[in-house]
């Protein structure tokens, strides 16, 4: 790297890790794979810095790499490596009011979609990114994203016991 770009790299990833860090959690549904994301995705842009560091909007830049990266995850043959003959006991569930019992149920439901659906409702929804954005990001077309929204909601509709909103769609 030239003189201070390995500065400007390192004070704009620790100034966006919390950021990049709620993203992977949001679309891996774990800690420990979000931090394999985040990881991957500061590695990748540290590689291209040069390049990124002259997008006219470096958020959306890195978003984008940590998005394609977790849609693009399971393509990778390390991905259908299985350690654990079954999976450990999820966290105990607090008790004391719905909200973490709702949050785990929609991420356990949301956990069940397609990567590119998950990717799409999160962008949408959370990050409220309008629909060319979310198209940018996931280099698709707009009815694509547009396709994922409507199919991914059904889906959630399904899964979270809302027949009659799923089949409205």
């Amino acid at each position: 790297m030239r003189d201070g770009a390995e500065e400007e790299y390192t004070e704009y990833v620790a100034a966006r890790i919390p950021a990049l860090r709620r993203l992977a959690f949001l679309l891996a549904g774990d800690e420990h794979r979000a931090d394999d994301l985040v990881q991957q995705t500061i590695t990748t842009l540290y590689l291209k810095w040069r390049r990124a560091s002259a997008a006219a909007n470096l958020d959306a830049y890195v978003r984008t790499m940590l998005v394609r990266t977790y849609v693009d995850e399971r393509r990778l043959a390390w991905a259908r490596v299985r350690l654990f003959r079954q999976a450990p006991e999820p966290p105990p569930v607090e008790s004391g009011g719905g909200g973490v019992e709702d949050r785990q149920v929609v991420r356990a439901a949301l956990g069940r979609l397609p990567r590119r659906q998950q990717a799409v409702l999160v962008l949408r929804f959370f990050y409220d990114l309008p629909v060319d954005d979310v198209a940018t990001t996931l280099g698709c077309s707009t009815g694509t994203v547009k396709s994922h929204t409507s199919r991914g909601l059904a889906t959630l509709r399904r899964l979270l016991g809302e027949p009659e909103l799923a089949a409205a769609n």
